[in-house]
Parts: structure tokens; C-alpha cells; sequence
């Protein structure tokens, strides 16, 4: 892989967290939220991370974004290194060059502010110049909403509605690079597969990297190139898509596709 088609890379990345003490002489716990792990990630990849609850997916996610701080190890950014104790004037190119949609759609978004609002607080907060009102017009339009939605609040919105609301505020920076941590998790199957489709298309347009953390198999299989399985802070396998769901090398792949419930179909 050349180095100049890498846009992120993590070298011993590493998470632990001390518990404080319950007594004075008590020895402080420790717990291993990520073990030490390298990663690369292709400009234009789309990368899918699986695995169960607790596997240290959105660990890692964060650290990559710099919301989080390592105990140890190295992200760099298109070559620069992220530092998440850093002040936020120097993370300012990370936060233009990336946008990240949430898992619930009801948490992540303000109930007192208008679409309009939500949408632009990325071009205020970046200090992005133009005509911030036409760019929230166009980019509610971009993922199936009407502009004249753009004066109401969150809760006249139904569960898919909110999350292309919190796709639209995650790309009207035009990101080169879009992170998703479960983003949809919490919305029913039909509408998951109507933000998968808009995901797809997005990426496509817009060339954009995407990092997709996800316990849904489908979705990782429909949307990625590359899958990385993570079980107990650790990389266990990491491949191409059909190559890792087809013929998957751990045992502990292979548990998770076998959990994939399917439909028995009835005999004739």
C-alpha cells in the first residue's frame, strides 16, 4: 500500500481506563478498553468495524477522530498527527476534513433548535464562509428532505427523518471523510435500508472515505470494501468484505456470521 494513498493511520493505539479507588489502600483497577493496534485506512475505502457490544468499535472510532485520548500509540491524519489534547484551533483541519453521525437520532440532535440551526452549526463552528442558508437548503434536499423543513424542530420528525437530519449536519461541510458509530441501529428495517441507499449514493457522489461501525453484518457486507472484526479491544481478523464473510480465518468470524438469523424456507 503506498503511503500516500493512506488517509488515516494508527500505530499501538491503545485505551486503558484506572477505576478510582473505593478504599484508600486499595489497588486501582485497570480496564483494557483497546490493546495496542495498528490500523490503515485508503483514502476513498470504506471501511466496515464489526463485532459484539463492548469490543472496543467505538473506541477506536473515537480515538481515530481524536474525541478521545490514548494511553499510548499514534493517529495520524493525512499525514499529520491528531493529538486529542490538543487545543481545537489545532484540530480545526480534522474537524473540516471529517463528520460523524451518531447512533440515536434522538439524542444527537438539539430539541431547541430549528433544522435550519442543527444543520449549520457546522459552517459556523468551522468558520466557513458563503451563503450558509442555501448550503442547508441544498444539503436537506441532498438527503431526501424538503428546504422547507428547514424551520422545524426535531420532534415533528419521525426516527429516519431525524438521522438524514444528522447526515445532513455531518456532510454540509463537504467531509472527504464520514464516520458512522452504529447510525442505524435504532431505525426500522425498511427506513435502514433507505439510509443504507443514501449512504451508498453519498459516497459514491461525493468520493467521500467512510468508516462504518456496525453489528450489522448486511449492512457492513452491502456498503464495504474492508471489514475489521474486533472482539475484547483487539483486531482479530481484517480483509477485503467477501474475503473475511466468505471465508473468515478466526473461529470467532465464523461465530458471528453463524449468529446471523435467517429465515428457514418452508418445505413444499
Amino acid at each position: 500500500m503506498a503511503v500516500a494513498d493512506i488517509l488515516l493511520r494508527a500505530r499501538a493505539l491503545e485505551r486503558r481506563h484506572l477505576h478510582p479507588r473505593t478504599t484508600l489502600f486499595e489497588r486501582r483497577r485497570e480496564t483494557v478498553a483497546l490493546h495496542p493496534t495498528d490500523l490503515d485506512i485508503r483514502r476513498g475505502e470504506a471501511v466496515g468495524i464489526i463485532g459484539e457490544s463492548g469490543s472496543g468499535k467505538s473506541t477506536l472510532v473515537r480515538l481515530l477522530l481524536g474525541l478521545d485520548v490514548p494511553t499510548a500509540g499514534t493517529v495520524e491524519y493525512d499525514g499529520r498527527p491528531v493529538d486529542a489534547r490538543a487545543p481545537a484551533r489545532a484540530l480545526h483541519g480534522l474537524r473540516r476534513a471529517t463528520g460523524i453521525v451518531f447512533q440515536d437520532p434522538y439524542a444527537s440532535l438539539d430539541p431547541r433548535m430549528t433544522v435550519a440551526r442543527i444543520v449549520e452549526e457546522p459552517l459556523w463552528a468551522l468558520g466557513i464562509p458563503g451563503d450558509r442558508a442555501a448550503r442547508v437548503r441544498e444539503v436537506l434536499a441532498q438527503v431526501g428532505l424538503e428546504p422547507d423543513m428547514a424551520d422545524r424542530y426535531p420532534h415533528e420528525f419521525s426516527g429516519g427523518q431525524r438521522q438524514r437530519i444528522a447526515l445532513a449536519r455531518a456532510i454540509v461541510h463537504r467531509p472527504e471523510t464520514l464516520v458512522g458509530d452504529e447510525p442505524l441501529s435504532a431505525l426500522d428495517v425498511t427506513v435502514r435500508a433507505q439510509i443504507l441507499a443514501l449512504l451508498a449514493d453519498l459516497r459514491a457522489r461525493e468520493r467521500m472515505t467512510l468508516v462504518l461501525v456496525s453489528h450489522d453484518i448486511g449492512v457492513v457486507q452491502n456498503l464495504c470494501d474492508t471489514v475489521v472484526v474486533m472482539k475484547d479491544g483487539r483486531v482479530v481478523e481484517h480483509g477485503p468484505t467477501p474475503q473475511v464473510l466468505l471465508f473468515p480465518r478466526e473461529d470467532y468470524t465464523r461465530r458471528l456470521l453463524a449468529a446471523i438469523p435467517t429465515i428457514d424456507q418452508p418445505r413444499a
